[in-house]
């Protein structure tokens, strides 16, 4: 049996831990777009840092910058189970998009933990 004196660093413990994630999570917000192609539809994440060397904050800044480009690459990402069993976004692939093949770039929204990419 566990004494009252463990649970209370048990819960600590925990209590430290989400707030660092938390701390991370904000530090590295990631941004979600949609981009839809001829053939279907896919999520992709960027970091602030990634959109702001793009030259801007919102799709149309991805927009611009892969049509100018011609491609960019960026990561896929999808709904997986995360470690404690919660649904989340997260990154799936590198991927490569191609500026003839995508029709337009749409922000992303999703009520779940976005992961950051790597």
């Amino acid at each position: 049996m566990l004494s009252r004196s463990d649970l209370i660093k048990g819960a600590a413990a925990a209590l430290f831990t989400l707030s660092i994630q938390g701390a991370w999570a904000q530090e590295t917000k990631m941004n979600l777009f949609k981009i839809v192609t001829i053939k279907d539809e896919i999520v992709v994440g960027l970091s602030t840092e990634e959109l702001q060397a793009l030259g801007g904050n919102d799709a149309s800044a991805v927009a611009h910058a892969l049509a100018q480009k011609g491609d960019l690459t960026v990561w896929q990402y999808n709904v997986h189970r995360g470690p404690n069993g919660e649904l989340q976004q997260a990154p799936t692939a590198r991927i490569g998009l191609l500026a003839n093949a995508s029709l337009r770039v749409e922000p992303y929204t999703t009520p779940y933990q976005i992961v950051p990419h790597p």
